[in-house]
Parts: C-alpha cells; structure tokens; sequence
C-alpha cells in the first residue's frame, strides 16, 4: 500500500480533513497533507528510516496526527506510548519494542527523557524529539530539523505497522503487533456493521495509544472522513463539539457517555449517528437513559489484538437484548469454548476465541504468543455466551484484570509497586464495583511491624504509586490487615479480599 493521504489529497484536497476543537483550527485534506510531509521530512533528517520503531508520546492532538501519518509515509513502524505512564513504565516499553526514537510535546519531555535514560543502561540513549520548543538539554526541537525528500513507502499487507501495548494478568507489558491487513480489515468490517456517512465527522478524545483512539485517525484518509480532536475529555465541552462540527460518530468509553447524558437534556446532536461505546460493559441503566433519549449507541466488545472491534451491537439489538455486545463483525470468527478447546452450545459460558484478518499475528515475545494464540484463534481470556440467534454477552474474566473507565489494570502490576514500598509486607490488590468507573482499583495491605500510622501510610502509599504507575491504576481503596487472606493452595482469596475492602 502506498501513502492513503497522498492518495485523499489528490482526490479530496479541499475536503476538511481535521478541526482542533480546543484551538478552532482546522486543516484541508491538502493543508495537512503538506504538514504531514515536513514532519516525515524532519524524521528523515533525523535518521528514522523505514522499519524503525519510532516512540510516539503525545496527547490527543493535531501533532500527534501529523507524526502518525509521517510514520506511515516514511514506514516507520509506530509505538504508541500513553502520555501519561511513569518514566519506568515508558521505560519497560521502549526496551521491549526496541524503540529506536521517541517524539514527545513539553508535557510529556521529562517523562521520556527520564525514560531513555533508565531504558538505555548504559547504552547509547535513545534520541528525543519534541514536537515543541524542548525544555531540556536533552531533545531536539522536530520544527527545528530541514525537511529531507521522502518517496512514500510501499507496506506489504503483512508487515507490522503499529505495536501498541496491552496488559496481561502479569501485568508485564505486551506488544502487540498489528499489521496493515490487520488495520485495513478493521476499517472494512468496522463500516459494514455501523454504515458510513459521505459527510462523515469523527469526533476523538479518547487518548491515541489506545486502538479506540487511533483507529479514527488511521481511517481518516481511508474513508475521506473529518477527524475533530478533543485532548482531554470533558462532557460539556464534548457535547458541545458534537452540534457545533455536526459531529456523525465518536467513540467512548461509558463513563464518558454517562457524563455527557449527565450534562444534556434530550437526544444529542441531530447529526450523531453512531456513538461506538467500549472499553468497558454498559450497564442496563446506561443503554436505558440512551433509548429513552435516542442516542444512538453501538456497544462494542473490541481487543487490541484486534485492531479493535470484535462484535458490535446495533441500536435495536442492545435495547432488546439489554448487555449484548451483538454478533461478530464481517470476516470475523467468535467462539466460546471450554479448557479443553471444545466448542460450546448456544447458551453455556466458555472463554470466548476470536479469530479472522483482524487478529494480530502475534506479540513481540513468541512466548506469550504461543501462550494466547492457537489454531483456533486468540484465546481472549474473556468469558461469556451466545444465544440461538447469534448474539454474544461478555460476562467476565478468566484472570483478575480490572477495567477502570476502560483502562486496563492488572493486578499483579499494582501489587509489586505497592511491595516496593519498605513498610509494605504483603498485599494483594483486586477491583471493587464503582457506579462512575465500572471498578476502581482497591488494596488490601499488610503494613510491617514498624510500619508508620495507617493514615500516614495511605497517604505514602499513594504517593509511591503515582511515582511508579499511570493514576489510574493508583489505589482509590486502601484497607489494612493483619493477614491476606488465602486459599488452601495458598493463592489469594479474592472474594474475601474483596469483602474485606468494600
């Protein structure tokens, strides 16, 4: 595939392709066409070159575009990275992906100069680029470099071009890779299940290293869609934008969406057709207030290692069907199945196994990849059903992974930066039901001998994990105790922790 918005820009140029909502700036497809060949020009300039693994560290907003789309035309394979990890999560990332270069803006230098610095070991430290004036000694201003001729490069259907990152039951990071037929599968089957408009108008706030964010912007020169950007979410501002751009779809989480309901009165904007919500299960009383006010929502049950979507549920059938997450998407294979691989019966619970063009080939460690994926599939680690009719329900976890406001938490992450701490002897850390985010993350500790007060300790205890670990995955519960609870195998006992701390 060569360059898509060197293809939009020769045939849509004065179409608009992006409007920053927080700045009112908007760019033609040729406009940001141009823009998108200096930056690609300037990574040349300094060193990117096809195959490289090119960090990108930025919030939701118009250069993270630019940088994005530079990449692809350069063939720099991408390496999301969440603006808003600790220096040491940054840091397992980089080694991991082999990140041979990182873009970062001012809000995010620090942390990635930090990161480099821990990630290199001795070693020559990876180069930091900013798309902004750098704060430190050690980054390059981008703006600065003289853009070098780029020829647009030709990606073969199976090479990788994004390896974003998830988080597994270890808690250890895994790159996934996904491949241009993995992205271009997706933006096929995706507007065979929810339609497209010829004026179509995406609105983004999700952040960008998540699939949900990046998909948008991927397809924004596939399907000759406006991108309206929005970076950071707020539901007054957010559902302003939807009738100020005539706004046609967006993607939320639905924490998101409960807050913008909170907020307006009646349907949304006349012009919203599809509101893809994931991340997270939508409760009864969500999907309820939205076909009291029709609004038109599309629960989604998606993966990473999917390129996103995975089942997607209409309108009519997620207020018929209250929970389902709907029937698989075009090209798409879902199955539930038991231990042993066996398929199961219309209406028995099992662990749900994907498969289809989708499907990432695999993470960056063959091990895990082994582990996950087989001949049938990617074994998603979810548990649910499907009905005589097609329909599927997600109804939990094989493992303990905690969903907060759509972010993944694992566990065992939190846990070892909780026994870090020199009064911590034991702990153990689970999700407890919370009506804002879905669940939030609580600890159960169990302080040394010679630990401080329990009240100084919560408070250290918060502080050393927003050191170490993005906010979201910082307990907003902490409880005592003098023991943790266990099974007779000596595994944690997550129902008594549970009961413990709520």
């Amino acid at each position: 595939m060569y360059d898509p918005f060197t293809y939009r820009a020769g045939v849509t140029p004065d179409e608009t392709a992006l409007i920053d909502a927080d700045r009112e700036e908007r760019w033609s497809v040729a406009d940001l066409d141009a823009a998108i060949e200096r930056v690609a020009g300037r990574l040349s300039a300094l060193g990117v070159r096809p195959g490289d693994r090119l960090g990108v560290c930025l919030p939701t907003r118009p250069a993270a575009v630019r940088v994005i789309h530079a990449a692809i035309r350069l063939g720099a394979v991408l390496v999301p990275l969440g603006p808003t990890l600790a220096p040491p999560e940054l840091a397992t990332r980089l080694d991991r992906a082999d990140v041979t270069t990182i873009v970062c803006d001012a809000s995010t230098e620090a942390d990635a100069v930090a990161a480099v610095d821990a990630a290199s070991d001795g070693d020559a430290a990876v180069p930091v680029t900013s798309v902004d004036d750098p704060t430190t000694d050690r980054a390059v201003a981008l703006d600065a470099q003289m853009p070098e001729a780029v020829v647009p490069h030709d990606w073969p259907l199976d090479a990788t071009v994004l390896v974003p990152f998830t988080s597994g039951t270890t808690g250890a990071p895994k790159g996934v890779r996904l491949t241009l037929r993995n992205l271009l599968a997706s933006a096929v089957a995706s507007v065979f299940r929810l339609g497209f408009d010829r004026r179509e108008t995406w609105h983004v706030t999700l952040p960008l290293h998540h699939v949900g964010g990046f998909t948008p912007v991927f397809r924004m020169p596939l399907y000759g869609m406006t991108v309206v950007l929005r970076e950071s979410f707020d539901a007054d501002a957010v559902a302003a934008d939807l009738e100020r751009y005539d706004v046609t779809a967006t993607s939320l989480v639905p924490t998101q969406l409960g807050r913008i309901l909170d907020v307006t009165d009646g349907s949304l904007a006349p012009s919203l057709r599809t509101v893809l919500l994931g991340g997270a299960p939508a409760t009864e009383a969500l999907l309820d207030r939205c076909a009291e006010r029709s609004v038109p929502v599309f629960p989604t049950y998606g993966m990473t290692e999917a390129a996103s979507q995975i089942a997607t549920a209409t309108p009519e059938e997620a207020r018929t069907n209250p929970g389902t997450v709907g029937r698989p998407l075009f090209w798409t294979d879902l199955t539930v199945r038991d231990g042993d691989g066996d398929e199961r019966p219309p209406g028995e619970t099992g662990e749900l196994v994907v498969s289809g063009p989708t499907v990432s080939p695999g993470y960056l460690d063959a091990d895990r990849t082994a582990e996950a994926f087989g001949d049938d599939g990617l074994r998603t680690g979810d548990v649910g059903y499907r009905d005589e009719g097609g329909l599927f329900w997600v109804v939990g976890r094989t493992d303990d992974l905690i969903v907060t406001g759509g972010e993944n938490v694992a566990p065992a992450e939190v846990a070892a930066a909780l026994r870090d701490h020199p009064d911590v002897a034991d702990t153990a850390v689970v999700g407890l039901p919370d009506e804002e985010w879905g669940e939030r993350v609580a600890a159960l500790v169990v302080p040394r001998e010679d630990a401080r007060s329990a009240s100084a300790l919560e408070s250290a205890l918060d502080d050393h994990c927003r050191e170490r670990l993005a906010g979201y995955k910082v307990p907003r519960t902490v409880g005592f105790a003098d023991e943790i609870p266990r099974t007779d195998s000596g595994t944690v006992d997550r129902t008594a922790v549970r009961e413990r701390l709520a």
